[in-house]
């Protein structure tokens, strides 16, 4: 999986970490964004990305905001984008509002490589803990 490449939206530091961690673990590089209004110069620097998780609520832009900006660039079309959230009761938002997919927040470690490889693979994942 060394040529997967994911971008990862969270203005939680610890969230983040775990998650770029996990990636990383499953051998795929990482684009980090804390700062949901600094997502566009974040996303000039990337060529090209395999999957992108998004936090659902950031000060300033929330995850909703940030999936309509990113179905707006043709760059972006058919990366799947997975809500990232601890707001597990926004499962059914998130969906409607045309997310590929949805994990809550913690992860499972022991579960998490095949969550995403069933992502990489055009599978729609939406798991709760």
């Amino acid at each position: 999986m060394t040529s997967v490449h994911a971008l990862i939206l969270d203005d939680n530091p610890n969230n983040l970490g775990i998650l770029a961690e996990l990636l990383t673990l499953e051998g795929a590089s990482v684009t980090t964004v804390q700062n949901p209004l600094k997502l566009g110069p974040a996303l000039a620097s990337v060529e090209h990305l395999d999957v992108i998780f998004l936090d659902l609520e950031m000060p300033g832009m929330d995850g909703y905001e940030v999936l309509e900006q990113l179905k707006a660039n043709p760059q972006w079309e058919g990366v799947p984008v997975v809500a990232y959230t601890v707001h597990v009761s926004e499962i059914n938002v998130a969906r409607q509002l045309g997310f590929h997919s949805f994990l809550g927040k913690p992860l499972d470690a022991d579960l998490f490589p095949e969550q995403l490889a069933r992502i990489l693979q055009g599978e729609r994942v939406w798991e709760i803990p």
